[in-house]
């Protein structure tokens, strides 16, 4: 069954489909394809009983090759008397062939079951002043057209084109369904020199006495029929397939992109993506093969090498290829098998290869081993502050984690466990974000004075928490946790142990909370908390973290020797330095360490002035350094560390 693309991306303008179009010409007409394409589709709306009107024929050979197969009630029209008088000649006992206008026909009122166009609304409507004659046309065609009688058009449809069509048939009472026509547009890239096409319609709208409301369908496929909820929903669908057909020719046209274009991979008929496909290019001297295709095993798409644009770009270079396709399988999927995955998405991977691969056989697929991957949902839930989520268990490699995933931001692991082999129990040793290995750096340097806690805001998991309270028991924590759903999905499936003393869990806001601490003293506080508004450019913490206020509350409660730790993720070097410019403002003394791959830095400020800071670093990099499965390096650590006093 074919998988049906589609991007989101804005590359079709009204300007450009102008542009297009009006370079066409008649050469539009190469784009519909002849009989042996059109037949899948006209065979299931035009039946050999049928009596069947050809308007605007020209000299195509589609009413001859119907005739030959079976249709003998064809009667076929066409403005120009000098075709007519040719098609009569060279097919003289094939069908009835009559110069006659199809704005003003003089045929009698139903006269026929079928009436075909193939290309003649498209010539017609070349430019959109032209509507009123397509109303003429329209009109002709409800009068000679029976009752239960099709109307079938073969079209690429420009928009002027359906939204006129949409205006007229569906309000006189035509059911109105678009069908895709999938073997035009392979016949046509086949024998295109560039491998080119465009989508190609077949319209059929079926004229009833009267219909009790509109009805939209729409046939992506060529196959399945979806009932569409209005005229919009059915726009958008031929648009979405239109410019994701522009994006492909350009692709295949075009040897290399700057940027990676991102298609989601369909069902027919289904509303949820089953593969996401990112095509990438290089340009480079050296001596690469043309294109490849890299399979992503299920749960490892949130690695940093498959979930960021730096990641696939890494990948890419590494590949060795000029062109790849990242292909990405997405949960609430099953999948066989990797040799069944290959199947299913073989020829959309040969639909986005460049003009220059000529053996499609050989497109080679890479992935990471010869398994799909596995992925078993155990929890699924919905949060009044994250929407929906899911706790799953990914087999990486050897390995078996937990994760847990906000399905609105799907690419991101909010919390990973590890999982003992055979037992299914968390381990705690296990730290899985590398920036909350440089947060406890900060925490283990604040320890001035033993009888303070440290107090955190964000929880996920619990991941960070369990490890500090395994391991570091002179750290006495306090979290603070807006949702009671993650709490509770901490407890139940990630091993969160609330003991209220070394480990304390209060559900309630942060802000609130940091903003009522009154003389409460604290050796850190930790702000690790996602934003669910990810269109404002930080998504680590949320903007509100960071006014003023509040980071002056947070100074207010630190002990003389306190650090306020904030993990800062940012896309926008402006809206950094606006960050940095107000933690200095309240802060005397900061210092902020990038780390290389991830997107995080986290910045260390200083309630009072420090001396010997390198010292304080190593010191408690040597004892973090002490539990061997977690570790930073000390000559980077050092290089990387960027002082803002």
């Amino acid at each position: 069954m074919n998988l049906l693309p589609k991007t989101s991306e804005e590359f079709a303008t009204k300007e450009y489909w102008n542009k297009f179009f009006q370079k066409r010409g008649k050469l539009a007409f190469d784009w519909y394809g002849e009989f042996p394409e059109l037949c899948g589709a006209l065979s299931k709306y035009i039946k050999t009983k049928d009596k069947i009107l050809n308007v605007g024929c020209g000299n195509s050979k589609l009413s001859v090759d119907m005739f030959k197969t079976g249709y003998s009630t064809i009667t076929n029209i066409d403005i120009s008397e000098v075709v007519i008088e040719q098609m009569k000649k060279t097919h003289r006992n094939i069908g009835e062939w009559i110069q006659m206008d199809a704005t003003k026909m003089t045929f009698d009122d139903e006269s026929y079951s079928v009436i075909l166009d193939k290309g003649t609304l498209d010539a017609m409507m070349s430019e959109e002043s032209e509507s009123e004659m397509a109303l003429n046309y329209f009109n002709e065609v409800k009068r000679v057209l029976k009752n239960g009688g099709r109307f079938v058009i073969i079209s690429l449809l420009q928009s002027h084109i359906l939204e006129t069509l949409l205006s007229y048939f569906p309000s006189n009472n035509f059911l109105f369904r678009i069908v895709r026509c999938l073997e035009a547009e392979q016949k046509t890239s086949e024998t295109n020199e560039d491998k080119s096409s465009m989508p190609v319609f077949v319209i059929v709208a079926t004229k009833f006495m009267k219909l009790p409301s509109p009805i939209y369908e729409m046939s992506g496929d060529g196959e399945s029929i979806e009932r569409m909820s209005d005229s919009k929903e059915l726009t958008e669908s031929v648009l979405t397939i239109q410019r994701t057909s522009m994006i492909r020719n350009g692709l295949i046209k075009k040897n290399a992109y700057e940027d990676e274009i991102k298609f989601d991979l369909f069902r027919p008929n289904e509303k949820t993506p089953r593969f996401t496909l990112y095509i990438l290019d290089q340009k480079s001297s050296r001596n690469l093969k043309d294109y490849a295709a890299f399979i992503v095993p299920q749960g490892r798409e949130t690695e940093w090498l498959f979930s960021t644009k730096q990641g696939r770009r890494k990948l890419l270079e590494s590949a060795q290829h000029l062109r790849l396709a990242i292909v990405i399988l997405h949960r609430n999927q099953t999948y066989t098998s990797l040799d069944d995955v290959k199947i299913e998405i073989n020829e959309a991977v040969k639909s986005f290869a460049p003009k220059d691969v000529r053996d499609m056989s050989k497109i080679p697929f890479l992935s990471l081993g010869s398994d799909v991957g596995s992925r078993e949902i155990v929890f699924k839930g919905t949060s009044s502050f994250s929407g929906d989520f899911v706790v799953e268990d990914v087999q990486s490699e050897k390995m078996l984690y937990r994760r847990l995933i906000f399905l609105s931001n799907q690419s991101v692991i909010q919390s990973e466990a590890l999982l003992k082999v055979g037992k299914k129990t968390i381990d705690y040793s296990y730290l899985s974000c590398q920036h909350h290995m440089y947060m406890i750096l900060g925490m283990l340097i604040a320890q001035n004075e033993k009888d303070l806690r440290n107090f955190v805001v964000g929880l996920g998991g619990g991941g960070l928490l369990m490890y500090i309270y395994q391991y570091f028991q002179e750290l006495n924590v306090d979290v603070c946790e807006i949702d009671p759903d993650i709490v509770r999905v901490a407890k139940e499936h990630f091993g969160l142990v609330d003991d209220n003393n070394r480990l304390k869990v209060i559900v309630d806001d942060g802000l609130k909370v940091i903003e009522h601490f009154d003389d409460t003293k604290f050796n850190s506080i930790l702000f690790d908390i996602d934003s669910k508004d990810q269109s404002l450019g930080i998504s680590c913490p949320p903007k509100e973290f960071l006014d003023i206020g509040i980071l002056s509350a947070v100074r207010k409660s630190l002990s003389a020797g306190g650090i306020f730790i904030l993990n800062f993720v940012c896309r926008d070097v402006s809206l950094r330095d606006g960050v940095v410019n107000d933690l200095k403002a309240i802060f005397p003394y900061i210092i902020s360490y990038k780390l290389e791959e991830d997107v995080n830095e986290i910045f260390y400020c200083f309630k009072e002035n420090v001396k010997d800071i390198n010292e304080k670093f190593i010191k408690a990099a040597k004892k973090l350094n002490s539990f061997k499965k977690n570790s930073v390096d000390l000559y980077e650590l050092l290089e990387g560390l960027n002082i803002h006093a």
